[in-house]
């Protein structure tokens, strides 16, 4: 096959567009993402249509070899490739596609109730300007019968159907409003009809090609993972689920046991690690394809198990209930690699592990690590996990207590981590517990709430201003604190390291001052931590929260 890509644009009524789908000659390959759109797109498409504007140039790949590629489109079957001739693939435009195609070629008999996957393909546009406002196109989500002045835009297309659409008209209006109606019809439909399309068609080409170029097409905001560029490589060698899809099933399970979403992207990591690559960054994707054969799919199965044992640690040893508060996804891959190429693990090899964790995540250590770096911590876990070798982490300094609260701080997420489990029994104000994970599971960042809520308050923005805790409504973080600390209820004062003494700057409304003493109060604390662990504290007493996390 030729490997050389020509490209050619041309422009394409969209009518002759959709006939090549409805043909089978233009095809959605399958390691394209499903139909994602959500019914208020679909509407704003033929909207934009309507009014002219460009939606966007769709790119095709021409190209002889057989390629695996849905058998629908748009809730419609489409044809087998027809023998003997031309085949596109659609690269970039899939989902334009799918909404125009599933809505002008719906057929008459296709299913029309209030489930969303039958009615979000049914698009009308109201013909009276009084039933729309702002975007004009509409979809009829009742079982109730449609108005009659809705234009199923099933019909635009198909001149019999729309001429019954123009007898029921007249059929149901006198002759003038009839015309009327009909008259803002026709000029709908020919919209549609005469809309064109810009057209990119690549032919040629390799596979790998083609999906590097799809790699880098990025209209949707979203661009192809490289497990995702993986799974189109090997399509259709794989059995039925795609490396993409096993990876997708262990994240789901992660997720469903309570400790939340693991990157994708940390997961492919540990499958490359766990298969005997080195270099899990910068990967060549044909060399993943040709390991797809072997012991890639076969290290996925590995996966599934070993991050199983990898989130048991963290939540029973290093007590991190949840992915989104582990300061490097990093580590996850590295306690992987543990895990996977360890025997019996023994108490010390876990006490070193925890330690590890702990100094990594305080010290910032994987901060922008470089693909040389990664190898290195690869090989160096995976000769502790073979009990000949060390975790070299000794002698490492701990960052300064971040000034600011943001959670895409590895060093903001550490300090989390000390806060949960150094006040692990906290109290609302009225006494009953506090359960800070559950909350954390749902909305991270609205957990931690603001004591002084002036942002221009010297200090505002740093965590030592936020607590976690429920109180009635109408009452402020800060009033709750100033009146538990006079009705003497330490108890629940204590149980979030608040203490009497930085209450008392409450008291006088000296909101900087109190912000300082609990900054203080609170970094000292956490300072005895970071010294029991052996680590360096850092020179500087606060710092800034840089943003490092991957």
């Amino acid at each position: 096959m030729d490997k050389d890509i020509s490209v050619v644009p041309e422009v394409q009524f969209l009518e002759r567009v959709l006939e090549w789908i409805a043909s089978g000659e233009l095809r959605v390959p399958k390691f394209q993402r499903p139909f994602l759109w959500r019914p208020e797109q679909m509407l704003q498409l033929f909207d934009s249509m309507e009014r002219g504007y460009p939606v966007g140039s769709l790119l095709i790949w021409e190209t002889s070899m057989p390629l695996a590629s849905l058998d629908s489109i748009g809730g419609r079957q489409i044809p087998p490739v027809p023998e003997g001739g031309k085949v596109a693939y659609v690269l970039d435009g899939h989902q334009r596609l799918s909404t125009l195609f599933g809505v002008l070629h719906r057929s008459a008999d296709a299913p029309q109730s209030v489930k969303q996957e039958d009615w979000m393909w049914w698009v009308y546009r109201p013909l009276d300007r009084a039933d729309h406002d702002g975007v004009r196109y509409r979809h009829w989500k009742s079982g109730e019968k449609v108005p009659d002045n809705y234009l199923p835009m099933r019909s635009v297309l198909r001149t019999l159907d729309f001429l019954g659409y123009a007898r029921r008209l007249s059929d149901t209006h006198d002759r003038d409003e009839a015309d009327r109606l009909t008259n803002e019809s026709e000029r709908i439909a020919q919209r549609v009809k005469n809309y064109k399309v810009s057209v990119v068609r690549m032919q040629g080409g390799t596979l790998q090609q083609a999906v590097e170029v799809f790699s880098r097409i990025n209209s949707s905001g979203q661009k192809m993972r490289p497990d995702q560029m993986v799974s189109a490589l090997t399509y259709g060698t794989t059995g039925p689920e795609t490396l993409s899809d096993k990876m997708e099933e262990i994240q789901e399970q992660i997720a469903a046991s309570g400790f939340g979403e693991i990157p994708i992207m940390t997961i492919f990591q540990i499958v490359l690690a766990l298969s005997g690559e080195e270099d899990v960054q910068n990967t060549s994707w044909e060399v993943m394809a040709r390991k797809v054969q072997g012991q890639l799919m076969e290290a996925v199965e590995k996966t599934d198990r070993t991050l199983q044992e990898v989130v048991e640690f963290l939540k029973s040893e290093v007590q991190v209930p949840l992915a989104r508060l582990v300061p490097y996804n990093i580590q996850i891959m590295l306690l992987a690699v543990f895990f996977h190429f360890s025997g019996k693990v023994v108490e010390e090899q876990r006490r070193r592990l925890r330690d590890w964790f702990w100094v990594t995540s305080l010290a910032g250590t994987f901060a922008g690590a470089n693909t040389t770096q990664v190898r290195k911590f690869i090989e160096e876990m995976k000769a502790f996990a073979a009990g000949v070798g060390e975790l070299s982490y000794s002698g490492e300094r701990a960052r300064a207590f971040p000034e600011r609260f943001d959670l895409r701080s590895a060093r903001v997420r550490s300090y989390l981590l000390w806060d949960l489990q150094t006040f692990p029994e906290r109290k609302n104000s009225d006494g009953s517990a506090i359960n800070v994970a559950d909350q954390l599971a749902k909305a991270h960042r609205e957990t931690y709430r603001h004591i002084i809520t002036q942002s221009r308050v010297r200090g505002a923005s740093s965590p030592a201003n936020r607590i976690v805790m429920a109180t009635p409504p109408g009452m402020s973080i800060r009033q709750a604190l100033i009146k538990l600390a006079e009705e003497g209820r330490t108890d629940i004062l204590d149980s979030h390291g608040v203490s009497l003494a930085s209450v008392e700057r409450l008291k006088v409304d000296d909101y900087a001052d109190f912000i300082a003493v609990r900054q203080h109060e609170v970094a000292s604390r956490e300072k005895q931590f970071i010294e029991s662990l052996g680590i360096l504290p850092s020179e500087q007493e606060f710092g800034e929260a840089d943003i490092d996390t991957e």
